[in-house]
């Protein structure tokens, strides 16, 4: 069975749910899951599953969330080659730089040597039920990758 660790951070619980959403779509496919709270784990934790995931929010103009930043630095120093990844979260479309920790978390798993198995996915605001499909199929398409790799 394959398995894999679930990191979020949330401010206003948007992403707890997105971390939710994924993860059971995940069990779905028969996927054992650990979901943590970004500020609860470490970098390393992704060392013991086959699927890494985080969900994050976007602060500000474009920033990581403060409780993020750690656990970001130490991501970009993992060895995470033979482990599939993805990146998913959610923020506003009111700012130019709408999910742009999603797509700075996407750049440090490259660095890591983990391989990409699902396109990102940006969620307004809240998950809507079009938003829902996405991170199922999302799910779906990293458990696709794992199998394979």
């Amino acid at each position: 069975m394959a398995s894999a660790k679930i990191v979020y951070a949330s401010m206003t619980g948007n992403n707890e749910e997105i971390a939710d959403i994924v993860s059971e779509a995940l069990e779905n496919l028969d996927v054992d899951v650990d979901v943590s709270e970004i500020s609860q784990a470490d970098a390393e934790d992704f060392e013991d599953v086959d699927i890494c995931i985080v969900a994050t929010y976007t602060y500000g103009d474009g920033e990581l969330p403060d409780e993020a930043v750690d656990f970001f630095e130490d991501l970009e120093e993992e060895d995470l080659a033979n482990k599939i990844y993805g990146v998913c979260g959610s923020g506003d479309t009111f700012y130019d730089d709408f999910g742009k920790s999603v797509d700075d978390f996407d750049a440090a798993f490259q660095k890591s040597g983990a391989t990409k198995g699902a396109e990102t996915v940006k969620v307004d605001l809240e998950a809507e039920e079009d938003d829902i499909e996405h991170l199922e199929a999302f799910a779906k398409s990293l458990v696709e990758k794992a199998a394979n790799n």
